[in-house]
């Protein structure tokens, strides 16, 4: 039997606006939403048909609600019994998997109409936390007592952005469970604020970029994403005025800073409502069902590798493997280079992963020959949870739709800089079968990471760092990963004294490279504390 060829034909994205309690809407609902504009998108006469036929339904797990199935309850409200039911684990990769794993479905006759979405509904939560009604009156009903649901901790909301205590342990239960682990946990570091700023330090220093180059660079970066956001009918801050460059880049009571080197507005805003939905089926059946060829979108391949979980045991702190890597098998599955790409939509929940990417594929970063994102990033579009990169291949989908553009590439990221999925689309399709293997390992491990020790002493230098801020924009806690003078061992460790603290956090002098002495605390067993001697910056 010839492999069918896979194909988009309906996209459809959702914006609640509205944080009053009375126009609340729950996530099911807003997927619900979205998938019905998605079927109104495919432009058929058929759309009650399309429904009908839909046999495989993938949803990306949402932070906002705890629901037992998903993907069972929406099968139930479009009254289908889809053969391929999938509810992802978290991750801002998921979307990207989901849509080429569906794309390889069809092409082997697996399913006939697959729908992919997710939503969320976080400022609406908020809205009800506040007013101090959770769970939500009118929201599915959950199986689990809700006090276990919603119990008291000081888990940090995902990247970034804090509100209630008892929506902490809702949605950052997660991310502390995949993050705050091992060594992380004697130094109180795992959450995304904290590991994308040891990226972006360590980016910065291996380019001999100043602290000040570097901010003007992320501002600037960040200031171009919200003018594109500001523009973008789905975005959650259309209709504003968008954030200037030089607002992203001074640190102020109101845009105070998060981690460093990254303020407010480089951290990824998750409070919003969105919710968004793909449906892919084959040529075939697009013929069969009415879908104006106008409205089709070519998938031409996809893949996806994670770096170590631990960020610990990463390579370095200038580069990610898994991007590079998925991006390039991206490519190469769907038989193109990088010259052939028109535009992208990069990940961006902080600087640091659209500049990884530019730099790879040799694009400049604050003046990109092409576009890099079509939604405007996590900051300024909206921190859509998991579902980011979902909104992304909708966006993809309608830019390529106008025919001025050809071909796109969508990166997908996840956890903390730790797995990626790339994914390419076409106005035109392939030219053989679509690929079926995977072409890169789950996880990879053919790169040599330092050894590292979890408890250090002696001369050491940075390797990398951040410092954690307090709500008055006073340095909290500084992050260090040195290595060792005698072996070349990578350690953690936490600032040893205020002074250290102070140099960290300053935004003139370079900590990278500089040495210092590390130690054990005589307080807190196991636990390495660096402090910064005189020496000269090597």
């Amino acid at each position: 039997m010839s492999k069918l060829v896979p194909v988009v034909i309906g996209v459809g994205d959702v914006v609640n606006h509205s944080t009053k309690i009375e126009d609340a809407k729950e996530p099911l609902d807003l997927i619900l939403q979205a998938i019905d504009k998605a079927l109104d998108d495919t432009g058929s006469a058929s759309k009650s048909s399309i429904q009908a036929a839909i046999d495989s339904i993938s949803i990306v797990r949402t932070w906002t609600w705890p629901y037992p199935d998903l993907p069972g309850l929406l099968a139930s409200k479009l009254d289908v019994n889809p053969s391929h039911k999938e509810y992802t684990d978290h991750g801002g990769n998921q979307p990207g998997r989901i849509f080429d794993e569906a794309a390889k479905r069809i092409s082997l006759g697996q399913s006939k109409i697959a729908v992919l979405a997710g939503g969320e509904a976080l400022a609406s939560l908020t809205s009800f936390a506040k007013a101090n009604k959770l769970p939500p009156p009118s929201w599915t009903k959950l199986s689990t007592n809700i006090n276990d649901v919603f119990s008291p901790t000081d888990r940090q909301l995902p990247e970034g952005r804090t509100t209630t205590t008892s929506l902490n342990a809702l949605i950052g239960a997660s991310w502390a469970a995949d993050n705050t682990r091992g060594l992380g946990r004697i130094y109180q570091i795992g959450a995304p604020i904290h590991i994308y700023p040891l990226f972006e330090n360590g980016f910065r220093a291996y380019r001999g970029q100043s602290i000040a180059e570097n901010n003007a660079e992320s501002a600037r970066l960040y200031g171009e994403f919200a003018r594109v956001a500001s523009g973008c009918e789905y975005a959650w801050s259309y209709g504003k005025v968008a954030e200037t460059e030089e607002g992203i880049g001074r640190v102020t009571g109101r845009n105070r800073m998060i981690c460093f080197p990254y303020p407010l507005l480089m951290n990824a805003f998750n409070t919003i409502n969105l919710a968004g939905a793909v449906i892919l089926t084959s040529t075939e059946t697009a013929r069969e069902l009415g879908v104006p060829e106008s409205k089709w979108v070519y998938p031409l391949g996809g893949a996806g590798t994670r770096d170590s979980y631990d960020f610990w045991e990463r390579p370095d702190y200038h580069s990610s493997p898994s991007i590079s890597r998925s991006i390039d098998a991206a490519l190469q599955v769907s038989g193109l280079s990088k010259d052939d790409i028109d535009c992208y939509d990069f990940y961006s929940c902080f600087p640091i992963v659209p500049k990884l990417a530019c730099n790879h594929l040799g694009l400049s970063i604050t003046n990109p020959e092409k576009p890099i994102t079509l939604l405007g990033g996590l900051t300024s579009f909206g921190g859509a949870g998991n579902n980011y990169s979902m909104h992304a291949l909708t966006a993809m989908t309608r830019e390529l739709r106008k025919g001025e553009r050809r071909t796109g590439l969508v990166l997908a990221n996840g956890g903390v800089a730790t797995y990626q999925y790339a994914v390419v689309l076409s106005r035109s399709p392939r030219k053989s079968a679509y690929p079926i293997e995977e072409p890169l390992p789950a996880v990879i491990t053919d790169i040599a990471v330092p050894k590292v020790d979890a408890t250090a002493e002696g001369e050491a230098v940075v390797e990398t760092y951040t410092v954690e801020f307090d709500r008055t924009n006073k340095p909290l806690r500084g992050h260090v990963v040195g290595r060792l003078k005698s072996n070349g061992h990578r350690f953690l460790a936490n600032h040893g004294n205020e002074a250290t603290l102070q140099q960290l956090a300053s935004f003139s002098k370079e900590p990278i490279g500089r040495g210092g002495i590390v130690k054990q605390d005589s307080e807190q067993k196991g636990r390495n504390l660096f402090s910064f001697s005189d020496e000269p910056r090597l």
